[in-house]
């Protein structure tokens, strides 16, 4: 029987749920992107094909990319292509902790196979037409939270916070 993989989502969230606005982030905090790539480095990321056309960079180096699309011909160099979300868990492995990077459509169903949640809340509402699905408190439990920190160059205020599902 296959093993299920140690499944992640790691997201920056609004205050009010917004992820992203016009296919593109809403904020830019160097110190959470440098976060991101620490954590998902030499790893497997899972995403949206709209996700991945909103990367400034890809696929993104060092990583093994997995797209999930409904183009069943679709081929994107250095990424392995799924057309599925169970077809994209089959492709990751299962010793190893894979993140989950988005969009919005792809959090919602992954949440309910996901182990842990990687969440940089930052403290402001903003306009946008993609959301985080909601974090349930009976599924997910916080273990961690750092203190609060100041961007100087956004004026944005986030502090990181981790999840675990509970057993």
């Amino acid at each position: 029987m296959n093993q299920q993989p140690k499944l992640s989502i790691i997201a920056a969230v609004a205050q009010n749920g917004a992820i992203g606005k016009d296919n593109d982030l809403l904020w830019h905090i160097s110190a959470d992107l440098k976060r991101f790539k620490q954590l998902t480095l030499e790893h497997t990321v899972v995403m949206g094909k709209s996700t991945y056309d909103s990367l400034p960079v890809h696929p993104f180096p060092k990583r093994r990319n997995v797209v999930i699309t409904r183009q069943k011909d679709l081929q994107l160099e250095g990424c392995e292509m799924a057309n599925s979300i169970n077809e994209a868990i089959a492709l990751c492995n299962p010793d190893e902790e894979t993140f989950v990077v988005g969009g919005s459509s792809i959090y919602k169903q992954m949440m309910p196979m996901v182990d842990r949640l990687y969440i940089t809340w930052v403290y402001q509402d903003f306009d946008a037409d993609c959301f985080f699905p909601e974090i349930d408190p009976e599924q997910f439990i916080q273990t961690n939270i750092s203190e609060r920190m100041y961007d100087e160059k956004s004026g944005l205020e986030f502090s990181y916070c981790e999840y675990e599902r509970k057993k």
